[in-house]
């Protein structure tokens, strides 16, 4: 899918329970939810309905319930969203953007690590 729909925070946790569980139907997507949110089934099924609309679902119907599947992938999504959040934000500095949440100590001593963990692994991999 070329255009990438513009998905709400709350349409992007139907989202996440839809790429984790594909195909769901509407049932399970309103349990799954009902588990993690305050949300209403009747609440639930209009965030669906959007998402179909938005063409970030697609669906099926099979005996009386409809099966969703996502037309889009989550990582693709998240790139996206994160080039977005960079360009918006950081100007596209990845530099920058890295360099501020360390200053302002929002990275954990894990998180640095896993930073650093990943860009060895990146450098060995140009090496060879």
């Amino acid at each position: 899918m070329n255009r990438f729909p513009q998905i709400s925070e709350a349409e992007y946790e139907v989202m996440k329970i839809v790429w984790k569980y594909a195909p769901i139907n509407t049932n399970e997507i309103t349990e799954k939810l009902l588990q993690t949110t305050s949300w209403s089934p009747k609440t639930i099924q209009t965030l669906i309905k959007r998402l179909v609309t938005k063409g970030a679902l697609t669906y099926e119907k099979q005996s009386r319930v409809f099966v969703y599947t996502p037309t889009i992938k989550e990582s693709d999504y998240i790139s996206r969203k994160s080039s977005s959040f960079l360009a918006r934000f950081y100007g596209g500095n990845l530099t920058a953007m890295v360099s501020a949440y360390i200053k302002d100590d929002k990275l954990s001593d894990t998180e640095i690590e896993q930073l650093r963990s990943l860009l060895s692994r990146r450098k060995e991999e140009e090496e060879h």
